[in-house]
């Protein structure tokens, strides 16, 4: 049986003392006072990144030079390949018609002002909600508790316009 009160034992023993955890690296593994006094500072690589075709210039080139059919614009993307300026690439599209002032997410909450707190104001306020909801609830109750009427009571106390007697009479009726 388990012992009560305690946790279960597992069935792993622990290594020695002098095991390592992890890997040990010996060219860093210096402890805080390595990491603290050197810094080993990555130099910066210059990645040259390659931009999207400028289709658009390359069209309005293409259509300049004369060029009219597919083969003839082909040769000519391949001649003069326009490359999209690093700027373009931000100023175009929805961001070009976001406003200036904008911030993006979502906005401050107002701060709360902490002498409303210390006077206990928002107490306050709530139990005035709730007593003008319970007076509410009883004047709700107290036209539930009155008798209501039905369509004979109704009919007692207003009764229905005499109907008026028509001497019409359709002439296939008429004694002749």
């Amino acid at each position: 049986q388990h012992e009560v009160g305690k946790p279960l034992r597992n069935c792993y023993s622990l290594p020695g003392l002098d095991f390592t955890y992890g890997m040990y690296v010996h060219k860093r593994d210096g402890g805080v006072a390595e990491a603290i006094g050197h810094w080993d500072a990555a130099k910066p690589r210059i990645i040259k990144k390659i931009m999207p075709r400028d289709f658009l210039t390359m069209n309005r080139g293409a259509v300049d030079a004369g060029c009219t059919t597919a083969r003839e614009f082909g040769l000519y993307y391949k001649f003069m390949d326009i490359r999209c300026k690093e700027e373009d690439r931000f100023l175009t599209g929805w961001v070009s018609k976001i406003p200036a002032d904008m911030t993006f997410g979502r906005p401050a909450r107002p701060s709360t002002p902490i002498y409303d707190i210390i006077q206990h104001r928002y107490k306050e306020m709530w139990m005035e909600r709730q007593r003008a909801r319970t007076r509410v609830q009883k004047i709700e109750k107290k036209r539930l508790d009155q008798v209501r009427g039905n369509r004979t009571t109704y009919l007692r106390t207003h009764p229905p316009p005499a109907k008026e007697e028509s001497f019409w009479h359709p002439a296939r009726f008429e004694k002749v």
